[in-house]
């Protein structure tokens, strides 16, 4: 399975021990390894995202509710939906470089799995899912606090670049932003892509992911940025 080393560097990494690592192991196995190690003891990762998603979206009401104490009831449900959809869970996620510590199989592996929105959030819910079994909630929502709800302004305006800069550069009269791919290198399973984000065919900014989705996200995180600056 993994190096214990590897295990330690993440442990460090999110500031948790854990008393039981093989509940870590477990919360990084993706199903695709045992499709191909099917004389090893059957585990993956499901069952513990099941438990962390829960545990992470009380954490998130309840960070609603003590920190928004005018927000309604349905502007709550909306906002929370947004804190913890998949887009934002990646996007944490890659914050701890959780990708290049799950154990997955090489078919997965060379599509691009590693690297993948929904299997990297799926990853963090279950690392959620661990510490809750490991050391309670207390430590659990300590996690989802340091690495989750904080900066939230900031993720927020990255995982919803795209939408953001369409309503700014619609709001400027300038139509609709389009993003062009300008490049992209490396193998097909890890391959990296360049776009730049474009209104009435001027560049308003480039940015580069393993995705095109992830590309043109960066593009328009740049040009949001930009068009700051310049205010």
């Amino acid at each position: 399975m993994m190096d214990k080393h590897m295990l330690l560097k993440l442990e460090k990494t999110i500031g948790y021990q854990f008393c039981d690592r093989e509940l870590l192991e477990t919360a990084l196995t993706h199903r695709s390894y045992y499709n191909e190690h099917r004389d090893e003891k059957p585990r993956n990762n499901e069952r513990l995202e099941f438990l962390g998603d829960a545990v992470l979206e009380l954490t998130a009401s309840d960070f609603l509710y003590h920190m928004k104490p005018v927000l309604p009831e349905g502007q709550m449900t909306r906002l929370r939906a947004s804190m913890v959809c998949e887009t934002a869970l990646a996007f944490c996620s890659r914050e701890l470089d959780l990708g290049s510590y799950l154990i997955m199989g090489k078919g997965e592996e060379a599509t691009g799995g590693r690297y993948r929105d929904s299997i990297v959030s799926d990853a963090m819910e279950a690392l959620i899912g661990a510490i809750y079994l490991d050391g309670g909630f207390a430590d659990a929502k300590e996690f989802i606090g340091r690495f989750i709800l904080n900066d939230l302004e900031h993720k927020k305006l990255f995982y919803d670049s795209k939408t953001i800069l369409q309503e700014t550069v619609q709001g400027m009269g300038k139509g609709a932003v389009t993003y062009q791919l300008l490049n992209e290198v490396g193998p097909d399973h890890n391959k990296i892509f360049t776009c730049r984000a474009v209104a009435m065919g001027k560049e308003l900014g480039r940015g580069s992911g393993r995705s095109k989705k992830t590309a043109e996200q960066h593009a328009a995180y740049q040009a949001i940025m930009k068009m700051k600056a310049d205010m």
